[in-house]
């Protein structure tokens, strides 16, 4: 009997997830890798934003400077990225090129840096920051707006593609 029930529990295949929490899990990884990224690239002067800019407008005391801070800032940053990701796929899920990533990063950047600059202490205006910072902070947004725009659009077509299949064999 518990033989019968280990056959038939290894013959269940784990449901895949839907489009929109792969979205969501798209978006919660990418969000996390690049703000890590970002975080390395702090500690060796590449930049001179820290990841907890994000917590600085909400939070008092001198944990949001430490390691407790950066870790709850990258967390933080991931679950944003949700919703930039959900703005992606909302948009510009059907244009499977990277480009279209890279420009989605782009705006990201002009987003951040321009329109919600006041909004963080943490960063200096726009005119003031090293010409290092700003090409690493760009380079960084590039890079998150093509991961996260091309596996989702990527995604995408995969799905349409088997859709596609599946009504060639019926005709």
């Amino acid at each position: 009997m518990a033989e019968d029930q280990a056959k038939l529990e290894q013959s269940q295949r784990e449901k895949p997830l839907s489009f929109f929490a792969m979205v969501m899990t798209i978006g919660f990884v990418g969000g996390l890798i690049w703000s890590t990224l970002a975080y390395f690239a702090y500690l060796f002067n590449f930049t001179e934003i820290r990841p907890n800019v994000i917590i600085e407008p909400w939070t008092i005391g001198a944990w949001k400077e430490q390691w407790l801070g950066t870790v709850i800032s990258i967390i933080l940053y991931g679950v944003i990225s949700i919703g930039a990701a959900i703005l992606y796929y909302s948009t510009l899920k059907k244009f499977n090129n990277m480009f279209v990533g890279l420009i989605y990063g782009i705006l990201l950047f002009l987003l951040v840096f321009l329109v919600l600059n006041p909004i963080f202490p943490g960063i200096s205006p726009f005119t003031e920051l090293s010409r290092m910072t700003i090409i690493t902070s760009v380079c960084l947004y590039i890079l998150y707006g093509v991961f996260v725009g091309y596996s989702i659009s990527y995604e995408e077509n995969e799905i349409r593609n088997v859709e596609r299949q599946k009504n060639e064999v019926k005709s």
